[in-house]
């Protein structure tokens, strides 16, 4: 059974979908065994209390510089025997000690088909933004890897989701949210898990 650490930083909705998904079974040979937020507030902290998860609380701000965070959150992170980190709207950066030593063990979701509306500055409803301006007729999410190099890391798993007429980024958003990210993110989890992602040359081979 592998140790899954979730980070997040707000209201915890990737998280909860986790959390089900735990629960009814989607996820095989793995339990969510710490929830860490970059801010004491996050409604995500709440999500996990309710469900017996144990927390912590790293912020940021709370460092002198960023190298001082970087190897405080990968003591922490082995601290917890994490052996799968998934981000789950953490709005911090990961540094490259915590991406080193858990190479091929962090897995993020990011709300668009890689490499579409990918990279520095896409996040949150600014690439649901970026879709609507450019009038793609498709759009959807996709689970992968971290590394140094954002929204760069091998891809394991994407699922498209349909733009439609009159759409707003809040609408897009919640639609790739519930169709896509709820979907594949839990998967991508119990793939990891269930040792079932090969990874080779920044590509990843799933067995299914």
């Amino acid at each position: 059974m592998k140790n899954i650490v979730v980070l997040v930083s707000g209201g915890g909705t990737n998280l909860q979908a986790l959390i089900d998904a735990e629960k009814s079974g989607i996820i095989k040979n793995g339990k969510i065994t710490c929830v860490i937020s970059s801010n004491p507030d996050a409604y995500a902290l709440e999500r996990a209390k309710n469900n017996n998860i144990s927390t912590d609380v790293i912020r940021r701000k709370d460092f002198s510089d960023f190298d001082e965070y970087d190897k405080s959150l990968t003591e922490l992170l082995k601290s917890k025997n994490a052996d799968l980190i998934v981000l789950a709207g953490f709005m911090t950066i990961l540094g490259k000690r915590v991406i080193n030593e858990f190479e091929n063990r962090i897995i993020n979701i990011h709300p668009a088909l890689i490499p579409s509306f990918c990279g520095e500055g896409y996040y949150g409803l600014k690439v649901h933004e970026k879709a609507l301006e450019k009038g793609v007729k498709l759009t959807g999410a996709t689970a992968h890897f971290v590394t140094e190099i954002c929204d760069g890391g091998p891809i394991i798993l994407q699922k498209a989701v349909e733009v439609k007429n009159g759409d707003t980024p809040e609408i897009l958003q919640k639609r790739v949210m519930e169709e896509a990210e709820w979907k594949i993110l839990p998967k991508a989890v119990s793939l990891f898990c269930e040792d079932k992602i090969k990874v080779e040359n920044n590509k990843t081979e799933v067995l299914f």
